[in-house]
Order: structure tokens, then sequence, then C-alpha cells
């Protein structure tokens, strides 16, 4: 009925677009490879089906996604989804945080050491919510964002910037002991507006501070929080070795353990650390 082909992708995002959202609209987004033809037909489109509206005010264009340096695709191997990195237990705070790292219009490389990374980042953001003791953090309310955290964020959406102003060597050089005190539920605030609600997780952490010199118990050592974060550290390390086929994390924390007279048994029921009677903890401080 409309003549010689069908129409296509194109002309159905103008429809969507005009259907849900009108003739004018604030955001559009899309990966760069979409910028042209199709964006560019959307425009046309839209804008000569609807002359007196404004379609998209702005446009954001995200780069593509590569897996250790490589570009994601079936036929290399090295393709998987978030939930595939959650069924194989990346936490999703570990996600969020490798993504939000990289600008959106820079390629975003997935690496297992950026992962490791992003598990260690996530583990002092959370120290520092619990870094006043207890009592502090059972006090713990939504603050305001710190103004320089929405100022990142409104400069073209620059988290890897917002994350920074967060770790604790930029808030410590930035406030003393007793503005950080004040300041730690708008600390907390500016952690959410990013998506990292770490609460709990840094609850968790001070009880294993409280409780550190556990570690130095042979017999209680597979049951402390610390030797339980170390064992969990490498099933992550594993999970995401599998997806790259680079053992080397898998390799380096093993060797560690092994150093420290524990027993590594990895099966497909997961990871068992098994501290021998050589058992030396001091030797864990680097994991």
């Amino acid at each position: 009925p409309w003549g010689r082909g069908r129409p296509g992708w194109h002309i159905e995002c103008s429809a969507m677009a005009h259907e849900l959202l009108g003739e004018s609209f604030d955001i559009h987004g899309g990966g760069i490879d979409l910028q042209f033809p199709h964006h560019e037909n959307e425009i046309a489109q839209s804008c000569c089906a609807h002359p007196q509206g404004g379609f998209a005010t702005v446009w954001m264009h995200n780069e593509m996604l590569l897996v250790e340096g490589k570009k994601m695709s079936k036929s290399l191997g090295n393709f998987f989804t978030v939930r595939d990195l959650l069924d194989q237990g990346v936490p999703g705070e570990v996600i969020r945080y490798v993504f939000l790292m990289t600008h959106y219009r820079k390629p975003m490389d997935w690496t297992v050491r950026k992962a490791m990374d992003a598990r260690k980042a996530i583990d002092e953001m959370a120290g520092m919510l619990g870094s006043f003791g207890h009592e502090r953090l059972q006090e713990l309310a939504v603050g305001n964002p710190l103004p320089e955290v929405v100022n990142a964020l409104a400069d073209d959406l620059n988290t890897h910037e917002a994350i920074s102003l967060l770790r604790r060597k930029n808030l410590n050089q930035r406030y003393g002991a007793s503005e950080r005190i004040d300041l730690l539920d708008d600390i907390y605030a500016s952690q959410l507006l990013l998506g990292f609600n770490l609460k709990k997780h840094a609850a968790a952490l001070r009880k294993a501070s409280d409780h550190g010199v556990t570690l130095s118990i042979v017999k209680t050592a597979r049951s402390t929080p610390e030797f339980a974060a170390i064992a969990a550290r490498l099933e992550e390390a594993r999970a995401l070795a599998k997806q790259s086929k680079d053992f080397a994390d898998v390799d380096r924390i093993k060797s560690a353990l092994i150093a420290a007279g524990v027993e590594v048994r990895m099966s497909k029921a997961g990871v068992e650390l098994v501290p021998g009677p050589d058992f030396d903890p001091a030797k864990l401080e680097d994991l």
C-alpha cells in the first residue's frame, strides 16, 4: 500500500517517539554506531513531519564495549551479558563501578583487572561510611549530594570524575576529619546518586574490623569475614577468567594463599580454603 519497499527501522523509531513522547522531548540515546544513518534519518523524518516540534533536545551517543581490549562479539567467544556476570557471582556494584569509571563517549573495556580494582574501590567507599564508628554508621541518613559530585555529573555526565571525587584519598585531601564526620550523610547521598547503596556493606566491614583478631587463630580462620572475603574474591576472579580466558589473577591469589599455608580446593560447587598447620595470616594482608 505504500509503494515499493516498506517502512524501515528509521521511520519506526520516529513513529514510536511521536506516539510516546510527542513532537519534542529531552534526551535521545543510543550507540555511536547508530548516529548515521539511523539517527540522521530520524531527525529528517520527524522534523519534516512535525516542523513545529524540536524532536530531541540532547543526543547522547555511547561508545562500544570491549572485552580485554577486543570488541565483544559472539564470533570471538567473548560475548556475555550483565545477567551472565551476576549468575557467575560478580556483584552488581562491581559491574556498575567498572562501567561508570569510563565516560560514556569513550570505549568501555571490561577486564578482569578492572573488575578486581572495582571490588577494592567499593570496599573503600563502604569503609568510608563506617570509618567513624558503629554508632555514626547506625545514625547515617540520606543528606544532600556533594556539590562537586553534582557538578561533575552536570558536565556531560562525567561519572569518572564523580566517582573519583568520592574516593577516600580525594575526600581526605578536601576535608578534615571533623568535616568528613559532618558530611558523612552527604557522602552517602552522593554514593546513592551514582547507584551505590553501601550501608549494609559498610556495616559488614565494620563488624569484620571489630573482630579482626580472629584471623590469627587457625581454628576459626575459615569462619572469619576476612577469610570468607578472600574466598569470594577468588571465586569472582575465577568466574571472570572463564569469560576472558585470562587466569593471571586466579593464579596470583592461589599462589598467595598457598604461600600462606592455605590449601585451595576449587570445584564446580565453588571455592574452599583450608588453612594448614603452617598457616600464616600475616601473609594474607595483601589480599
